[in-house]
């Protein structure tokens, strides 16, 4: 039996038809549509596609049997296969890839006047975040992807990779090319504006992330209608519609994906693994500063710690300082007076005790070197250790009579 018999419809409007099949999410447009996407196959701008997917082509991790059919196929030959499990014509059908369930679809639209806007997003961004300008591992030679910097072995080459933020953009009204293509910045900033507001961290540098390296989208508008629109910037209202809509659905997607609801974010290590504070790494150090009975205790009370709400809010603050420190806003001479503070108010909250904020900053004083290189290399250990023995110390004085 066809998998269009067991369809889901998710979104219903005069212009198209979303359903989800399985793993597969299938926009079926009504009338003639320009469309605008990403797509290996019928990609860049057309006006002969029909139908538009995204679908979970694999697992996140570890998946290599579906890697070695989807390398095997070429892209020309995998998209001819899942054309072909979905019952639909190769010709007239773009297909976006992922390892994202499509079960977590995140759904927003927002309308004004005679102009709907629906954004379709999946999202994943555990292995694969990234800030424009990171540096790349990879250089296209003749077809071929080539490694630019030495790895092991079984490093996976462009698209492989686990995380992929997938955008389906469907509008009520016509666009014009020029709208059509400003809605791509839009839709972009849109999503980068999701990220910055779940605190999401480059994989690769110390940078806030701006998307994945495998992100991907889809932009339909139908080709005939009224009051055709010809610019979508911020300052119009489908420029807004856009943002808004594109916003809302990654925030739903990467909620349901990962767990990534607002309130989790107050991690102190999503607050500061970017600069290198990493769990497993810290459950070791702390033995340099805790006995054995109290690196137990912390360990046996680990979510409640981890989530201090006032040791969250002074995280946040010193990821601020490292980060203007890093960007030249902040020299290092004070710099390191507003880390050594804002390390204080950590362990100050930690200890539920801000009273002691002046006592807690004397002992965190020599924590940090006095001479602070503004080098990622040089600046964020010793800011790691610094922020290490904060929550010892604040750990300490909390139980201490």
């Amino acid at each position: 039996m066809s998998s269009a018999a067991h369809a889901l419809p998710v979104f219903d409007s005069p212009f198209a038809l979303v359903a989800r099949r399985g793993r597969h999410v299938v926009a079926e447009l009504r009338t003639p549509a320009k469309v605008l996407s990403t797509c290996s196959v019928n990609g860049g701008l057309r006006t002969d596609v029909r139908h538009l997917v995204n679908h979970q082509s694999c697992e996140p991790v570890k998946h290599q049997e579906r890697f070695e059919i989807i390398t095997g196929l070429g892209p020309e030959g995998y998209h001819r296969s899942v054309c072909a499990e979905l019952d639909l014509a190769p010709a007239s059908t773009a297909v976006m890839g992922t390892a994202a369930a499509m079960q977590y679809l995140g759904i927003a639209t927002h309308t004004f006047a005679d102009l709907a806007i629906t954004a379709l997003v999946t999202g994943g961004v555990t292995g694969n975040a990234g800030s424009a300008g990171d540096t790349a591992h990879y250089d296209e030679v003749d077809g071929k992807w080539v490694r630019t910097v030495p790895t092991h072995a079984t490093a996976k080459p462009p698209g492989t990779h686990s995380g992929t933020i997938n955008t389906l953009l469907l509008f009520s009204a016509p666009l014009s090319d020029t709208a059509l293509a400003r809605a791509v910045m839009t839709m972009t900033e849109a999503k980068t504006s999701a990220l910055l507001e779940l605190a999401i961290g480059s994989k690769s540098s110390w940078r806030l992330a701006t998307g994945t390296g495998t992100d991907q989208f889809a932009i339909a508008a139908p080709v005939a209608g009224s009051s055709t629109r010809t610019w979508t910037g911020k300052h119009t209202k489908a420029g807004e519609l856009i943002g808004r809509a594109v916003r809302d659905a990654t925030l739903e997607a990467l909620r349901w994906q990962n767990g990534l609801e607002p309130s989790y974010t107050r991690s102190l290590f999503h607050a500061l693994g970017r600069f290198g504070l990493k769990e497993e790494e810290f459950k070791t150090q702390i033995a340099r500063f805790l006995d054995a009975a109290q690196c137990q205790l912390l360990k046996d009370n680990w979510n409640p710690v981890i989530y201090e709400p006032q040791s969250a809010a002074a995280a946040y603050a010193l990821a601020a300082v490292l980060d203007r420190m890093l960007a030249g806003t902040l020299s290092p001479a004070t710099a390191r007076e507003a880390l050594i503070n804002q390390a204080a108010l950590l362990a100050a909250g930690l200890a539920a005790r801000p009273e002691e904020f002046p006592t807690l900053r004397a002992e965190l004083v020599n924590a940090l070197p006095v001479t602070l290189a503004p080098s990622p290399e040089s600046l964020l250990p010793a800011a790691v250790e610094l922020v290490t023995r904060a929550l010892t110390l604040g750990w300490q004085r909390k139980w201490q009579s």
